[in-house]
């Protein structure tokens, strides 16, 4: 197993599935949502935003890029990584190669089926994504504030999407004066510190820059009214999957 993305744990042992029957049923999950998964190739050096498109007993399908030079170096890879979420919880797989297949008479690529997948809930803050949430940001003595959305959040910091690559993405790098605009609720000021940072090719084949960013000493007034947010938006999901809402 060659991770080339960081797992976050140290020993990943005790998140590792061994059981077939298992690692099927959780991809199934995958493509039957529709789920996004980010395929990482190339020594780690790039990556796109892929999805399963269909599992066999002994094969995956999955979606390709549109770019053929990128197509070439997925092909050379001899290891590739996927990563994604499905319940809230991370999950990860590894491939030793992929070849060219058609799906659908359109052009995909297949990888033997996992021996393993790696299950991680491991989260101090229950995060949900929020496609109706932005954030604006100034940088000091410089132009107007500029709005990027926001892809999740939680109580202890956000990712937000880097369309234009605007922003330093430095882990480490420090944002003091950010509105984050929650809809349906005020809107705050909060203190952003950049933890980590991924490119992502879409299906359009543009290139978004995604950063994960924590919360720096935020006061009690603003992660009060985060909490709500999220809780508001954990509610709503729960009863789209519940048939509900």
């Amino acid at each position: 197993m060659n991770l080339q993305m960081n797992i976050g744990v140290d020993d990943v042992g005790p998140y590792l599935i061994h059981s077939r029957r298992e690692i099927i049923a959780l991809l199934r999950r995958l493509a039957d949502r529709h789920e996004l998964v980010r395929m990482i190739f190339a020594d780690g050096e790039d990556a796109l935003a892929t999805a399963v498109l269909e599992v066999n007993d002994d094969s995956v399908i999955i979606d390709t890029a549109r770019d053929a030079e990128q197509v070439e170096r997925i092909l050379a890879s001899d290891s590739i990584s996927f990563d994604t979420a499905l319940d809230r919880i991370r999950i990860a797989f590894f491939a030793k190669q992929a070849t060219a297949c058609l799906h659908d008479a359109r052009p995909a690529l297949r990888i033997a089926l996992p021996d393993t997948m790696i299950r991680l809930q491991r989260r101090e803050h229950y995060r949900v994504l929020s496609p109706r949430c932005s954030i604006q940001i100034a940088k000091e003595d410089g132009p107007p504030p500029v709005s990027f959305a926001v892809q999740n959040v939680s109580a202890g910091g956000l990712a937000l999407i880097d369309d234009h690559q605007l922003l330093e993405a430095s882990p480490g790098a420090e944002y003091t004066h950010c509105e984050l605009q929650l809809p349906g609720a005020q809107n705050i000021v909060v203190h952003l510190c950049v933890m980590n940072c991924c490119e992502l090719t879409l299906y359009n084949g543009r290139v978004a820059r995604r950063l994960g960013c924590a919360f720096i000493n935020p006061n009690a007034a603003t992660l009060a009214l985060v909490q709500r947010y999220v809780s508001k938006l954990e509610r709503d999901q729960n009863a789209r999957i519940n048939g509900i809402a």
